[in-house]
């Protein structure tokens, strides 16, 4: 084996056409901080982090959700708040307070009956690079790190918690022919 067989699998992937890696998807999982909400997260005077969430991403979580998809949430944070938001979408699989994420999100895989190359995974700092380097697409937003950018498959051209998600979620429903194609699309 030559110096360079290190990155074959990495050559591998990059020359599969990303619209049929969006054909596998039977899942989503999400970051939450710098993802799902932007980077910046004000403080309540007790300390409590605040966190603003994109309604357009709320729309499409609905959606995967409402269309059949299991969807996760795997963050380090651990606020009630972000629970409820996430609870309210009908997202079933939340992981709060997520250290290690490979371990959260090997339960959500083993909870659904999923592989990972099954699912999509949107993340944007180191924590979440080595759920990214497990799954059949992994995202990011725009202005996710370095390192991050450089392991997805897909980088949105949204920043975190400026629709990312919504891009994401909208790219796989319309490439299986999910999107728009039934009266609940367009309700709550």
């Amino acid at each position: 084996m030559g110096a360079n067989s290190f990155f074959l699998p990495l050559l591998k992937i990059d020359y599969m056409n990303f619209k049929e890696k969006l054909l596998q998807v039977k899942a989503f999982a999400f970051d939450v901080d710098g993802v799902l909400s932007g980077g910046m997260i004000p403080l309540y005077p007790n300390g409590e982090p605040m966190r603003m969430i994109n309604i357009k991403d709320g729309y499409a979580l609905h959606q995967a959700v409402q269309k059949g998809y299991p969807v996760a949430i795997i963050t380090g944070g651990n606020t009630e708040a972000v629970r409820a938001r996430f609870r309210g979408l009908g997202v079933q699989h939340i992981y709060m307070g997520s250290h290690y994420k490979t371990d959260d999100f090997s339960d959500f895989l083993s909870k659904c009956n999923l592989t990972a190359d099954q699912v999509l995974f949107m993340g944007d700092d180191i924590p979440d690079y080595e759920v990214m380097r497990s799954v059949g697409v992994a995202a990011c937003p725009a202005d996710a790190a370095p390192e991050i950018k450089a392991i997805a498959h897909y980088v949105s051209a949204c920043k975190g918690g400026e629709g990312c998600g919504r891009d994401v979620i909208e790219q796989v429903l319309k490439v299986q022919g999910k999107w728009m194609n039934d009266r609940a699309s367009f309700g709550w």
